[in-house]
């Protein structure tokens, strides 16, 4: 396939799906991406704890993508459009094409041409692409920039790199680390063969060394100007964000145990694939070639350091997905081989893997891929798509009674109201993790009790912003909550005193979670019950 035809139709894939999903995935896709940065054009919207506190543990430079987006926007009156949505969403689909495309590079260098098809086929299809790498986070433009900088590393031990190939190699590990700085993990464990492979080349070597160092000072100075600008004082995210997640905050957001990744993150990250992955890497210890087998060490090395971490997540080794589909070519590829020998009168496949694995690896994946696209936690979505939709004569005020960062706030609303949400601050002030219990964990202790305590006896019709002082609301015209909600024991019967009745429903898909089951509602006060949509 040619580069060109290759670029359009990765370009195509992951503009598409970013268009067509319109669900729920991870907080951090909205409140470490989008809010930020509307807040930072628009004024107003919702900032959680990682940019207030000071000094603050994230950097502006991933939300600034964001930032000429929503300045365009708003500069041409369109900011109240459907644009506001999905304009950012064709900018992560086209940066997510980029892993499709340097993944097809990584392929060719360290296996061969004849491998790039199906790695490029892998890539495509990939359940965990399709549910993640098209989103606002972090995490995705990690993988592409991460499998950009394995595009230009020298895989081939034999082959001096030249000082152009090593700069744009360090270019793009800049750009990875500045985003996440635990992207350093893996390049930790790749320089030492790179420094071997360049010692018969002193000058080569002192050259990279220098620019090395160079680097590493320009991004970190490059960093601590743009976030001490936006913060107003001198700030050095990486440091910060180390700091804090070395301590006992990041635990609070749960807690796993050592073989997490290898037991239920691997097979969500590799999905379908699994076999093939694991196949290919068994022939990367046994047979190589040596720039496989390196790329298969680099998986184990990095994800044996993030194992140590007590917080994990999947989408913290998404990074490692583009190797784990160039480990399955290898074995698909290798099948294919053996079950059509050179003299076999068959015509060839043009993806160089049987058409059976084809098949079964793309239906596999497609089904769960649209079901996390479409359905899945989408009433999370499109119960703010509704609010939004409100004139301003009736939506005057909006709370939400959920587990805190449920949906996405302003970067969706896009209304200049007043919206209160209930909080989930880490325990920040040394408190102790075991005992700590945050306002999401009150609340849903006692929900009665909770409304008793911090809320007015009646209703205030001109509908004020909340005082919080400390976390005392006011009633909305518009309460948002998951139906599991009116489960709880005289919660409904409270709402109804208050002139609360239910305006709007929509079915969620799977919840694991207990308190987000049973769809999203809307309750209005005043509504009569014959006008909900649903």
């Amino acid at each position: 396939m040619a580069s060109t035809t290759a670029l359009a139709l990765a370009l195509a894939v992951r503009v598409s799906i970013a268009l067509i999903t319109r669900t729920f995935f991870q907080p951090d896709e909205y409140f470490q991406a989008l809010e930020p940065a509307h807040f930072f054009v628009f004024g107003y919207g919702d900032l959680t704890w990682e940019w207030t506190s000071k000094p603050p543990i994230r950097s502006i430079l991933y939300p600034a993508l964001n930032v000429p987006i929503y300045w365009v926007l708003k500069i041409l009156n369109l900011d109240q459009t459907s644009l506001l949505v999905a304009a950012p969403k064709v900018m992560h689909g086209l940066l997510a094409a980029g892993t499709d495309i340097w993944v097809r590079e990584v392929a060719r260098k360290t296996l061969g041409q004849r491998y790039v098809p199906a790695t490029f086929f892998l890539s495509l299809t990939s359940f965990f692409h399709a549910l993640s790498l098209s989103r606002s986070m972090s995490n995705s433009l990690e993988a592409t920039l991460t499998t950009a900088a394995l595009g230009y590393y020298p895989w081939d031990a034999t082959i001096l790199p030249t000082r152009s190939q090593l700069r744009k190699f360090l270019v793009f590990i800049a750009l990875a680390c500045s985003i996440r700085v635990t992207n350093a993990i893996t390049w930790v464990f790749l320089f030492p063969p790179l420094l071997w492979q360049l010692r018969r080349n002193s000058a080569l070597l002192r050259v990279f060394v220098t620019d090395t160092l160079a680097t590493i000072c320009v991004t970190l100075s490059l960093l601590f100007t743009f976030d001490s600008m936006y913060s107003g004082a001198p700030t050095l995210t990486p440091l910060n964000f180390l700091r804090v997640n070395a301590s006992s905050v990041s635990l609070f957001y749960g807690s796993a145990p050592w073989h997490y990744y290898l037991v239920q993150a691997l097979p969500l990250l590799a999905g379908p694939a699994l076999p093939f992955v694991l196949h290919g890497a068994y022939l990367a210890l046994t047979q190589g070639p040596r720039p496989l087998k390196l790329l298969l060490h680099t998986v184990i090395w990095t994800g044996a350091v993030f194992s140590f971490a007590g917080h994990k997540e999947w989408r913290f080794l998404h990074p490692l997905v583009p190797a784990m589909h160039i480990l399955a070519a290898r074995s698909l590829v290798s099948l294919y081989d053996r079950a059509s020998p050179p003299c076999s009168s068959k015509p060839a496949s043009s993806l160089g893997i049987k058409r059976t694995h084809a098949s079964v690896l793309a239906l596999l994946s497609l089904v769960p891929a649209l079901y996390a696209a479409l359905w899945h936690s989408s009433a999370q979505i499109g119960v703010l798509s509704h609010l939004r939709g409100l004139p301003d004569t009736e939506l005057r005020s909006i709370g939400f009674l959920m587990p805190c960062h449920s949906t996405p706030a302003q970067s969706h609303l896009h209304r200049r109201i007043p919206v209160w949400r209930l909080s989930c601050e880490p325990p920040l002030h040394g408190e102790e993790l075991s005992t700590y219990q945050d306002e999401t964990d009150i609340f849903f202790r006692d929900p009665v009790a909770f409304l008793s305590a911090h809320f007015p006896d009646q209703v205030d019709t001109t509908f004020p912003p909340s005082a919080r002082a400390p976390h005392e609301y006011a009633w909305p015209t518009h309460l948002v909550l998951f139906g599991a909600l009116l489960r709880e024991r005289g919660v409904e019967d409270a709402l109804r005193a208050k002139g609360y009745t239910e305006a709007w429903r929509a079915g969620n898909g799977i919840e694991e979670d207990p308190r987000r089951r049973e769809g999203v509602r809307i309750w209005r006060r005043g509504v009569a019950a014959d006008k909900i949509s649903i």
